[in-house]
Parts: C-alpha cells; sequence; structure tokens
C-alpha cells in the first residue's frame, strides 16, 4: 500500500535501538510518506540528526528552543501535522512521561498535544521492561490508546537474554501502515478464537499443562478486530492483556474450553482454534494436597478429556469457516492432514514446535497452511503479521462459500 500524503512524526529516544529508526524512515520514504523526525538530547549521543535530515529530507528537531526557519509553535505545528505519531525506539523514561503528561522536552511536549494515534516500539533491558512501574504505564498507556508493536524476545546489547528487543523495522512499518490505510474487510464479521494452555486440576495446590504462551490466539484476534470484526477470545491462563476491541472469556480447564466452545462456536462466522488443550486430565482430584509417603512412587491416573475441536466440527453449519492449530514434533503435515479431515475443518495451520523460531513462547511462528486444495508454506514470520495471513485465507473461504 501507498503512504503517499501521509505524514509521520518519529519520535526517536535514546537507545542503542536508535540506528533502526534509521532503516524505518528509510522505509516510510521509499512508500511516499513525509517523515518529520523529533530527537531526545540522549538519542544524538547514538545517532547524529544529520542521518535523519539526510533520510527524510526535513530537519530533525532536538531543541524547544531553537529559532524556527518560519514562525510557529513547532511542537505544536508538528503535533497537528501528525497523520501517526510513532515512538521508536520508545525507552522506558519516555513511557512514564506519556503515561503520567510529563513534557519536559521536545518530544514528550509535542507527543502530550498530538490528536493523531499513537504507536510505541519500546526497547530497554529485560529488567526495566518486567518492572512493575513499566509494566503500569503501559497497561495505562494501553488503556488510553496508544497501540504498541513488541518489544521481542532476543539477545539484548547489554548482553542479557530476554524480552526488551526493539522490533524489526519491517514490523513497526507494517503496524504503521495498518493505522495509515486500515484494512476493514471482516466488518460486520463475527469471530470465535481461542488461545493459551488449559490447566488440569491435580490438587488444590498442582495442575498439568502445556508451554503454549496463547501469543498466536492473541495476535490472531488482535489481527481481525483491527479488519472490523467482532470477536470473542477464549482464552486459557496467560499473561497477556485481552487487546482493544475483544471480548475476552477466561476459562481454565479443557472442559471449561468445551463447554464455552459448544455454546459459542454456532454463532460465529469463522471460528479459528489457536488453543492448546490438554488431552488427559487426572481422573481424580485429591481434595487436599498429595503429600509423599515414604520413598515410593505415586501413580497419577488419566482419562482422555473430551475433543474439543472435533465437536465444534459436528456442531459447523452452512457458510461457517472452521480453522484449527497443530503443534506436532513428529510427522506434522501428515498429522494436521488427518486432524483437518477428522474434525472437518476447512484448514489447519501446521507447525514443527520444536523448529526454531516456531516453539512456544516466542514471538514468531513458521506454519503450513493446510487445506482439502493443498498446502502453503510461509517463512518465519512475527506471529502478528503471520496472524493477518491467516485471516486473509480464511476470508478467502468464507467469500467462496458465499
Amino acid at each position: 500500500m501507498s503512504l503517499e500524503g501521509k505524514n509521520v512524526v518519529l519520535g526517536v529516544t535514546g537507545g542503542i535501538a536508535a540506528y533502526k529508526a534509521c532503516e524505518l524512515t528509510s522505509r516510510l520514504r521509499k512508500a511516499g510518506a513525509q517523515v518529520y523526525v523529533i530527537m531526545t538530547k540522549n538519542a544524538t549521543e547514538f545517532v547524529g540528526p544529520l542521518t535523519f535530515e539526510t533520510l527524510s529530507s526535513h530537519p530533525a528537531v532536538t531543541d524547544t528552543f531553537a529559532r524556527p526557519d518560519t514562525w510557529e509553535v513547532e511542537h505544536i505545528a508538528l503535533a497537528k501535522r501528525a497523520d501517526v505519531f510513532v515512538i521508536a525506539p520508545a525507552t522506558a523514561n519516555i513511557l512514564a512521561k506519556m503515561a503520567h503528561g510529563i513534557a519536559d522536552d521536545m518530544l514528550s511536549t509535542t507527543v502530550l498535544a498530538t490528536r493523531a494515534p499513537v504507536l510505541a516500539a519500546p526497547a530497554m533491558n529485560t529488567g526495566m521492561w518486567e518492572n512493575i512501574a513499566t509494566r503500569e504505564n503501559v497497561a495505562l498507556l494501553k488503556k488510553r490508546g496508544v497501540r504498541f508493536v513488541g518489544p521481542e524476545g532476543g539477545f539484548l546489547a547489554c548482553g542479557d537474554s530476554g524480552v526488551g528487543r526493539m522490533s524489526e523495522p519491517k514490523e513497526i512499518f507494517d503496524e504503521i501502515e495498518s493505522i495509515l490505510n486500515p484494512k476493514r474487510d471482516m466488518e460486520g464479521l463475527r469471530v470465535l478464537v481461542t488461545a493459551g494452555p488449559t490447566q488440569e486440576k491435580i490438587d488444590p495446590v498442582r495442575y498439568i499443562s502445556n508451554r503454549s504462551s496463547g501469543k498466536m490466539g492473541y495476535a490472531i484476534a488482535e489481527a481481525a478486530a483491527e479488519r472490523g470484526a467482532k470477536v470473542t477470545l477464549v482464552t486459557g491462563p496467560t499473561r497477556l492483556e485481552i487487546p482493544r476491541g475483544v471480548t475476552g472469556v477466561p476459562i481454565t480447564s479443557t472442559q471449561d474450553l468445551f463447554d464455552e466452545m459448544t455454546a459459542r462456536c454456532q454463532e460465529a462466522d469463522i471460528v479459528i482454534q489457536a488453543a492448546a488443550p490438554a488431552d488427559f486430565t487426572p481422573a481424580h482430584v485429591a481434595e487436599q494436597k498429595i503429600k509423599k509417603h515414604g520413598d515410593g512412587d505415586m501413580t497419577l491416573l488419566l482419562r482422555q478429556t473430551p475433543d474439543v475441536a472435533a465437536q465444534v466440527g459436528r456442531l459447523k453449519h452452512e457458510g461457517q469457516v472452521l480453522v484449527g492449530f497443530a503443534a506436532e514434533t513428529n510427522d506434522v503435515l501428515e498429522n494436521a492432514q488427518g486432524k483437518l479431515k477428522k474434525k472437518n475443518l476447512d484448514m489447519i495451520v501446521a507447525n514443527d514446535v520444536t523448529s526454531p523460531g516456531a516453539g512456544f513462547d516466542v514471538d514468531t511462528n513458521i506454519v503450513t497452511f493446510v487445506t482439502a486444495a493443498g498446502m502453503e508454506t510461509l517463512p518465519c514470520l512475527p506471529k502478528k503479521q503471520g496472524a493477518q495471513e491467516l485471516l486473509d485465507r480464511a476470508m478467502k473461504i468464507l467469500t467462496g462459500k458465499r
């Protein structure tokens, strides 16, 4: 999509990821956008203003009190000019200022004055990102409508490994594009999504679960809502926040998931089952915490849980699209093809969870879309981008049924 005629105000703060903002500026200019860069004083320690001026063809603003070439209150002018206001990288410091209305430099003053959509791409040490102060600031900003992309997990410049790395420029660009040129092809559709693990109770303090983080399902729900759908997300226990515009329905066990999906699935136009329900659950749940008794082993008797996807397939109505997931460790495509037929699915998303970049609790995925007509494998993509690809194909199937 072209961004011709769009104005992007790009705030760059003081972090090593500031160099990635140069590539982002270049991508935006190539797409036709006008880019106006505001740099904090600390940002200029990492990248010189001249770099951004060359890439954007506009002066990089660094000083609230600099004498302008033409008379205007510059931070107000930039705030009004923005079609979207992007901060990349967004440090913990700027997020705190935004959350509490502090305006003590050009960037914080301008973002406080803008009425444009705001997109933040956080970048910081894992400890800073996970600190309760940062988490509360982010939650408050999301509640006010600020959108976030990332941060991602990986190796950080400080030498640590964890969440805190800024999203890649391509991913940030895609988010900007979705804000400026929103795809609204799902207006009026009802989409039901499942996500996350289930927990099968053993006793009052223990349970059986799996490593699903819920990130894929949440990304699908968020993407569908952005495209105009009315989205319900049935979610097992995760550490994720329900996306804006999505109705969350919390569940704990596979039986809970079965009950909710049985009650809700027939109301949906598209059902996407990305949750990872348990196949087995304890046959008996102890009323009290189970204690060790000597040196002997303990046998835990398990019984099968109800097959949620199969039940949804049995309840499928004409014109409805059902999408399933097959997270496998061997014979991935063969297992996926078997589930496609057995569970009456229109499409199944298969992935090998042992592959780097495609396992549990990572920000990327490598998937193969399997339908009765054939297979299509995508490269390793961020889960948000993979969600969009999935929705594109689900919409194509739905259109073919109408």
